[in-house]
């Protein structure tokens, strides 16, 4: 048994935050009723037509949940979701700041009729009408939370600053709204009541931002922009081989650099060498290091410096492409990749990372828009004529 079944979330989502967040919860066992507009549905359904003619963002985010189209503005819409509540243990949204409450889904609408509910509100920077900030109201996408944490200011090289290729700020406040929804469960088994949770992706991505804040702490200068090396540690990054192909790698502490020397680089004078003798002086010396170090890779091909740096037990990687991940060996050895359906043929998806190996993890097919519309009003109890008439009146 899947430790979410028997939990029932209804979720008014759209793009990635609200919907990787779910996705998860589904991949517990939960039922996950997805509510979409009308004809178009969640916006992110079209963001790219790379996977079968359908969205990598959609597909990624929404296996195993159920679509039901509905028209939130239409008259109608308030017994839809009055009947879905009476079953639901969670609802989550990521409307726009406010668009919950005035449609009578805020926590406090709501509490009182189901006291049992976990409403969680994500949105930018905040949707508590106690503390609302001035930013409340502000449009919040990924790249803008991204901007407004400091992400971009640490992150690029030194002329210019660089997104994160991910949605990062969302998938950010997605994972805290999955714990913080799991943790609101499991008080709710002791105390038999709900909660409000109110995620912020700037919040979300600030708490991310981890050492460089306090790097920058009390007026300090923050870490530079150091492109794919890191900022305060040396050698640490990317490094060309003679055969053009690059490999990553860390050293991290003195003895590590005094393998590094005598094992990689097979020069043992440079481990007793004063300027490289702690991180702060490598760091200081990197120019002349990195040219160095690349005069040295430059006689080698990338497999010969990578069975050098694994004789050494120095810390590396391949810099991989996204084709390459779909090929990696270490995946496809733990058998990570299973197939999932979707409305345009069944795709590859990666299991949930971490999960316990005394459950499978649900792994069901992503739904085509309004998928599930007539079999949930069914379920709820609308009559065939009823619902009919919703269909002609546009609402569903």
């Amino acid at each position: 048994m899947r430790p979410l079944e028997g939990i029932t979330v209804v979720t008014l989502e759209h793009a990635i935050a609200a919907p990787f967040c779910t996705r998860q919860l589904a991949d517990l066992g939960a039922r996950v009723i997805k509510v979409e507009r009308p004809g178009v549905g969640d916006f992110a359904r079209a963001y790219d037509t790379r996977v079968q003619g359908q969205s990598s963002h959609f597909v990624w985010t929404n296996r195993s949940k159920e679509s039901l189209t509905l028209d939130l503005k239409h008259p109608q819409a308030s017994e839809v979701l009055a009947r879905l509540l009476k079953s639901a243990d969670v609802l989550v949204q990521n409307l726009a700041p406010g668009a919950a409450a005035r449609l009578g889904l805020s926590y406090e609408a709501l509490c009182e009729q189901h006291p049992g509910l976990i409403v969680c509100d994500i949105s930018g920077y905040g949707d508590d009408p106690a503390q609302p900030g001035p930013y409340r109201d502000k449009k919040a996408y990924d790249l803008l939370i991204q901007s407004e944490a400091g992400f971009l200011s640490i992150t690029g090289t030194p002329d210019e600053p660089s997104k994160a290729g991910c949605s990062i700020a969302d998938i950010a406040a997605g994972m805290y709204a999955y714990s913080n929804i799991l943790a609101a469960l499991i008080q709710r088994g002791k105390t038999a009541r709900g909660c409000r949770i109110d995620v912020s992706m700037l919040e979300s991505m600030t708490e991310w931002m981890s050492y460089p804040l306090y790097y920058a702490f009390d007026g300090a200068p923050p870490p530079p922009r150091a492109g794919a090396s890191h900022a305060t540690i040396y050698p640490y990054g990317p490094f060309v081989a003679g055969d053009g192909r690059t490999v990553m790698l860390g050293v991290q502490n003195e003895r590590e650099w005094q393998a590094f020397c005598t094992q990689v680089l097979r020069e043992p004078a440079l481990a007793s060498d004063e300027r490289y003798q702690s991180n702060a002086r490598r760091v200081a010396a990197k120019p002349e290091l990195q040219r160095l170090i690349t005069e040295h890779f430059a006689r080698l091909t990338l497999d010969e410096v990578i069975r050098r740096l694994e004789g050494a037990q120095i810390a590396n990687a391949h810099v991989n492409t996204m084709h390459d991940v779909w090929a990696h060996p270490q995946l496809k050895a733990r058998e990570r990749w299973v197939e999932v359906p979707t409305p345009h043929g069944p795709v590859p998806a990666l299991l949930p990372p971490g999960m316990p190996a005394s459950f499978d993890a649900r792994m069901d097919a992503v739904p085509a828009l309004g998928q599930h519309t007539q079999s949930l009003l069914t379920e709820l109890g609308f009559t065939p004529a009823e619902i009919e008439r919703l269909q002609a009146q546009a609402a569903i």
